[in-house]
């Protein structure tokens, strides 16, 4: 990535983690993806239980291939071999000790934003797992809920449904047609604007792009 906009990330990202620990999240800022991943196993304690949501910035941290090598018990559905399985597997994950995901947005003054297709990765978010280890690129960052609105309608939910053989209208055009296809990934929006119980969720912002 280019200096100038690393050098940007390493100097604004410790302010958003001041406006997230004002909101009770357990916050962090490290500045390239190494120190994210030694962090984020810092906090995850050996005997918890772990599972995640579909997160493409935790595999490109290495965070779920680390959980697994240093043998952590583990919720995965993609271990499932039929739909059924798959389905309680994801429920089971709701009672996790520590579920990682990343955010689809966070504002400069500290509030997450997130959109789901089934529901089971804010739902996570919200209520069940102990604690809820949010990893994001400083590319996530937005200057408030508007923007983190029309950017995840208009550029990552296109994005992440191109990953997918879905048929629907965003992965046909890019462009986001407010659709009410069954297979939209946009179904939930969550905003979360503060934590509680203070510090169960725990947000590492990491200096270099992740993820959409």
């Amino acid at each position: 990535m280019l200096e100038t906009v690393k050098n940007r990330y390493d100097v604004f990202g410790p302010t958003v983690v001041k406006a997230l620990k004002k909101r009770h999240f357990e916050a962090f800022y490290c500045s390239t993806k190494q120190e994210a991943l030694e962090k984020a196993i810092s906090l995850i304690p050996s005997d918890h239980v772990v599972s995640w949501g579909g997160s493409m910035t935790a595999d490109e941290i290495g965070l779920r291939t680390a959980v697994k090598q240093k043998g952590y018990k583990i919720i995965d559905r993609d271990t499932a071999k039929n739909p059924e399985e798959r389905t309680k597997l994801m429920k089971d994950s709701l009672t996790c000790n520590t579920f990682i995901m990343s955010s689809n947005a966070i504002t400069q003054d500290g509030e997450l934003f997130n959109i789901d297709g089934v529901g089971n990765r804010v739902a996570a978010l919200c209520y069940g797992p102990d604690s809820v280890l949010v990893i994001a690129g400083m590319n996530k960052i937005v200057k408030d809920m508007d923007e983190a609105y029309l950017k995840v309608r208009n550029f990552t939910a296109p994005c992440n449904n191109n990953r997918f053989n879905l048929e629907i209208p965003c992965k046909i055009t890019g462009a986001c047609s407010d659709c009410l296809s069954p297979q939209s990934c946009c179904c939930e929006f969550v905003e979360t604007r503060m934590c509680r119980p203070e510090g169960r969720i725990k947000v590492i912002l990491v200096g270099e792009h992740l993820g959409i």
